[in-house]
C-alpha cells in the first residue's frame, strides 16, 4: 500500500452485510468523478456476481479524490448491497488505486475493471478460472486476440495498436494488449510484483505486465467483447506521452545490458520527437492543410530523430556513413509519412469536420506506429554497419557476435587443435 496516499476504508452497517471472510475474488473498480455511471455499473456487476459467478466475490470501489457525488453514491451502495466495500484516496491515479486495494485485499484473486464495464462480464469467469486452477499467475483481457469483438473509434484503434506494437518492438513484450481495463492476478503474485511497480497512473498496467514477463510468470490472455465508452475522461495525448516516458524508464531497468539501454534511449528520443512533432504540426496547421503540415513536421523532427539516434542510441560517431544513415532515416520518414497520411485521409473521410484536437489525437496514434517502424529500420541500418575494420568482430554495436563470425572462429579453433594433436 502506498504511503503517499491516505487510505480511508468505509464500512457499511453490519445489518446490511453478510460478509465473506475471505472472498475468493475481489473485483476493484477505480473511479474519479463517475457519479453518472457508478450506481448503474455497480448494480449490474453485483447482480452478475450474485447470479452467474460461481465463486464468492467482493466489489471494492476505490474513489480517487473525486470532486462530485461519486463518494456519496459509493457509500450508499456499500450500505444497500452486500459485499460492496469503499476505499477513499486523497490522490488521483489508477495505479495508486489498484495498489492500495490489492495490497489490502484478503481474497485469493484480485481483479479490476473499468467503471464503464466496457468489457462483457461473461469474460470474467474465463479470466479468473486459470488463476484459481494454478494454470496462470496473471490473466488479462485482450481486444487484439482472434475471437475478440471490439467496437471503438478510429483514433483509439490507431493509438492502441500503435502503442502495443511499440511495446513489442522496444520492450519485446509477448502479450498483445497491455491497456485493456480487465485484469486479474493471484494475490501472491500481486504481493510479489506491487513493490516493484513505480507508476501510479495509467502506465501501471504495462509496467506490471512487463515485470511479470521478466520474472517468468505465466500471463494468460482472454479474448473479450469490448465496447468503447464515448464519455471516457482519459486525456489520450497526455497519456500517450506519459506512456512513452514510462517505456524509457522501464527499458533502463531491464536486464541484459546494451540492448535494453538502447531501447530506452530510443524510446526517450521518440518521446521528445513526438512532443516536438505535435507542437510543430499544431503550429503549421494554422496556416497549411493537414497533409502539408504533417509532411513538414515529419521532415523536421525525423532529421533530428535520426541524428540523435545515430549518436546517442547506436553510438555512431564521426562522419563515416552519415549520408547513408540519413538516407535510411529518409526511408523511415517515408514510411512514417505514409502511415500518418493515411491516418489523416481516413479521418477526413470518416469525419469531414474533425476538430484540431481530434486530428492531433489520431496522429499521435499513427505516430506511435510509425515510431515502431522507424526503430526497426534504424536498428537494421545502424546496429550492423556495412563496413568495419578488418579483424573487428561483427555485432559489436548490438553487443553480440554474428552467427557467421562465431562459426568461423570455431572452425579456426578446431583446425588449430587438430594441428596440435597431429604435431
Amino acid at each position: 500500500m502506498t504511503t503517499s496516499a491516505r487510505l480511508r476504508p468505509w464500512t457499511a452497517p453490519r445489518a446490511a452485510r453478510a460478509s465473506i471472510h475471505p472472498p475468493t475474488v475481489d473485483v476493484v473498480i477505480p473511479v474519479y468523478n463517475e457519479e453518472g455511471d457508478l450506481e448503474r455499473s455497480v448494480r449490474r456487476l453485483h447482480d452478475f456476481l450474485h447470479r452467474d459467478f460461481p465463486w464468492p466475490a467482493r466489489i471494492t470501489i476505490v474513489d480517487n479524490a473525486s470532486q462530485d457525488g461519486t463518494l456519496e453514491i459509493a457509500r450508499r451502495l456499500s450500505t444497500e448491497l452486500a459485499h460492496v466495500d469503499v476505499l477513499r484516496l486523497d490522490e488521483k491515479g489508477r495505479g495508486r488505486a489498484l495498489r492500495a486495494a490489492w495490497s489490502a485485499s484478503d481474497a485469493a484473486v484480485v481483479a479490476y475493471m473499468d467503471v464503464d464495464l466496457s468489457t462483457d462480464l461473461r469474460a470474467l469467469l474465463p479470466l479468473v478460472a486459470p488463476l484459481l486452477s494454478g494454470h496462470s499467475d496473471i490473466a488479462i483481457g485482450s481486444r487484439l486476440l482472434p475471437g475478440s469483438s471490439v467496437r471503438r473509434g478510429l483514433k483509439r484503434e490507431l493509438i492502441s495498436r500503435g502503442y502495443n506494437l511499440l511495446l513489442r518492438t522496444t520492450l519485446r513484450t509477448r502479450f498483445r494488449d497491455a491497456q485493456c481495463g480487465f485484469k486479474a492476478l493471484r494475490a501472491d503474485t500481486a504481493r510479489r510484483l506491487l513493490p516493484e511497480v513505480e507508476d501510479q497512473r495509467f502506465f501501471f498496467d504495462t509496467e506490471l505486465l512487463v515485470l511479470a514477463q521478466r520474472n517468468g510468470l505465466r500471463i494468460h490472455e482472454v479474448a473479450v467483447d469490448w465496447t468503447d465508452d464515448p464519455d471516457s475522461r482519459v486525456d489520450l495525448v497526455a497519456t500517450a506521452l506519459a506512456d512513452l516516458r514510462g517505456i524509457a524508464r522501464v527499458g533502463t531497468t531491464a536486464p541484459g545490458g546494451a540492448g535494453p539501454r538502447r531501447l530506452a534511449r530510443f524510446a526517450a528520443i521518440g518521446a521528445v520527437s513526438t512532443a516536438a512533432y505535435i507542437l510543430l504540426y499544431a503550429a503549421l496547421r494554422m496556416q497549411l492543410s493537414g497533409p502539408v503540415a504533417n509532411a513538414l513536421a515529419l521532415v523536421v523532427t525525423a532529421a533530428g530523430n535520426t541524428a540523435a539516434n545515430r549518436h546517442l542510441t547506436f553510438g555512431v560517431r564521426g562522419r563515416r556513413h552519415r549520408v547513408r544513415h540519413h538516407l535510411g532515416g529518409i526511408a523511415a520518414l517515408l514510411l512514417a509519412l505514409g502511415i500518418t497520411t493515411v491516418a489523416v485521409d481516413t479521418l477526413g473521410a470518416v469525419d469531414h469536420g474533425a476538430s484540431r484536437p481530434l486530428e492531433v489525437i489520431v496522429l499521435v496514434g499513427a505516430n506511435l506506429l510509425a515510431t515502431a517502424v522507424r526503430y526497426r529500420v534504424l536498428r537494421r541500418m545502424l546496429a550492423r554497419p556495412s563496413a568495419r575494420p578488418q579483424g573487428t568482430r561483427a555485432g559489436v554495436a548490438s553487443g553480440a557476435p554474428s552467427p557467421l563470425m562465431g562459426a568461423m572462429e570455431r572452425e579456426t579453433r578446431l583446425e588449430l587443435a587438430t594441428s596440435s594433436l597431429e604435431g
